[in-house]
């Protein structure tokens, strides 16, 4: 839990998915539910074309001295971070760089680097003169960052499939919690590559069609890349970290628990946290798969705990299933909810085709356009394989 003598806030953020690159660009196409991000790719599933949250935007260099981290997936995490360097070396100079720590979450980290040179060596050709296995190992997000900016702190990279960016919050809030930091670079950060898409394709969770949560018609996800980072620190600012709620319910390796309580739990321990009531929540970001089983489970639990009134949406129909970065990215898309970049007061819509599936108790899914005047408390939602549940409350200052 919090230090109730001290309260966190995430001060800076830096983004960037298929919606596009920054707060403002990204705010601007989320409101207005914009699914032009989402492309129908070609390579990564054999004779199939799928849709996909691809980036589409020029991405940083890795300078050659910190040629071994070279990857997509850090040029993805570079671009977010560069959008907040100011503030990064600001803290750095206020607390030091033996005081700054960097926790982030990804489930790929280089693995498309690692692809690249199975494929040449499969075929009698040299590796690609770029390529270092540091690249792929999951650790190596982190180190990248904490090696760019010269900082001396922890660095590590949390890795449990889809909630592994919302575990990276709650591991760095305990950072601060126990004095270890004053200051904790976080998020999460995933690039496309065809071991993921082949992966969930082989337990038949993929859709080739734009993704549709909670519809009757739903039949799998879209996965995309996105990078996500916050500054979090007691250093006080508009929006605050309130609550962080984490359930292992271990029901199953990857499907989740069809009566919910695990989720439930994770939302329940995010509010006590935040010393509110289900009331309080203006708008919540549903995990939201599209997948049969996911949305079965979801719906039932925010169901069970806030009834059918709150606002909510999934945001996957916009960037893809982001997995080791959806929870920073779709908690990224509560904090411009909240946030100054919310110029009109709207809420992110839900997108899919409108044929709500009964078999799931109603919920009240944002249409584009839904207002809400002054918002103040979020929560999202991230729910993993294993029952590796994690829900985030985040409110005005």
């Amino acid at each position: 839990m919090n230090n109730p003598q001290r309260q966190y806030y995430l001060n800076s953020l830096g983004l960037i998915n298929a919606l596009g690159s920054g707060k403002s660009t990204v705010a601007n196409h989320l409101f207005a539910g914009a699914t032009s991000g989402m492309v129908a790719l070609e390579g990564y599933i054999p004779n199939t074309t799928t849709t996909l949250g691809q980036v589409d935007e020029p991405l940083p260099q890795i300078p050659q001295a910190l040629a071994k981290h070279n990857s997509r997936n850090n040029q993805l995490l570079l671009s977010a971070c560069q959008q907040i360097e100011s503030e990064i070396e600001a803290m750095r100079d206020k607390y030091g760089a033996s005081r700054i720590g960097v926790v982030l979450g990804s489930s790929t980290s280089g693995i498309g680097e690692g692809e690249q040179a199975i494929f040449a060596e499969a075929n009698g050709e040299p590796i690609p003169e770029p390529y270092h296995y540091q690249q792929q190992e999951m650790g190596d997000p982190a180190l990248f960052l904490r090696a760019y900016y010269g900082l001396k702190n922890v660095a590590y990279t949390v890795s449990v499939a889809c909630s592994s960016s919302t575990k990276a919050l709650a591991s760095a809030q305990r950072l601060l919690d126990h004095g270890i930091c004053d200051a904790v670079i976080v998020g999460g950060v995933d690039s496309l590559c065809r071991l993921t898409v082949n992966g969930f394709h082989s337990l038949e969770s993929v859709s080739t069609s734009l993704c549709m949560p909670f519809s009757k018609n739903r039949c799998g996800i879209n996965i995309g890349e996105a990078a996500a980072v916050f500054i979090l620190s007691s250093e006080a600012g508009p929006i605050r970290l309130c609550g962080v709620g984490e359930s292992s319910d271990a029901h199953h390796m990857s499907a989740p628990d069809p009566t919910g309580q695990g989720a439930m739990r994770a939302m329940q321990m995010a509010l006590e946290q935040a010393d509110l009531t289900p009331e309080a929540i203006d708008y919540l970001n549903l995990h939201g798969t599209a997948t049969k089983l996911n949305d079965n489970m979801e719906g039932l639990a925010v169901s069970t705990l806030f009834g059918d009134q709150l606002a909510c949406s999934s945001t996957k129909a916009l960037v893809g299933h982001t997995l080791g970065a959806a929870g920073a990215t779709e908690l990224a898309f509560c904090w411009l909810t909240l946030s100054s970049y919310n110029t009109q007061g709207l809420l992110p819509p839900h997108i899919f085709d409108g044929e709500y599936d009964s078999a799931i108790p109603p919920l009240n899914l944002v249409a584009r356009g839904v207002q809400c005047a002054q918002p103040r408390y979020a929560m999202s939602n991230s729910f993993a394989f294993g029952g590796n549940n994690v829900s985030v409350v985040i409110g005005r200052a």
